[in-house]
């Protein structure tokens, strides 16, 4: 019950449903590339990214200095619920 209540909070947000969006239209983003078209700083996109990674609704990557985010095929029930509506 409480990993749901923590993906429900996650999803809890205009933001962070833009940043699913993103993901499902191009599949893997850099934390920079989506702050970029959220018109976010890369602070605040980073921030939002760990509470979507926190409740396993985005998984990340590193490639060299740069990090990259993307949907898990492992996607939660209703965060794939969800991002079926976005």
């Amino acid at each position: 019950m409480k990993e749901l209540e923590k993906q429900l909070k996650a999803l809890a947000n205009a933001r962070r449903l833009s940043i699913l969006r993103n993901l499902k239209q191009k599949e893997l983003l850099s934390v920079s590339a989506l702050a970029g078209l959220l018109h976010l700083s890369i602070r605040s996109t980073s921030r939002h990214l760990g509470v979507l990674r926190a409740a396993g609704i985005v998984h990340s990557e590193q490639r060299d200095l740069l990090v990259f985010y993307f949907l898990p095929a492992d996607l939660p029930p209703i965060a794939k619920f969800i991002l079926e509506q976005l």
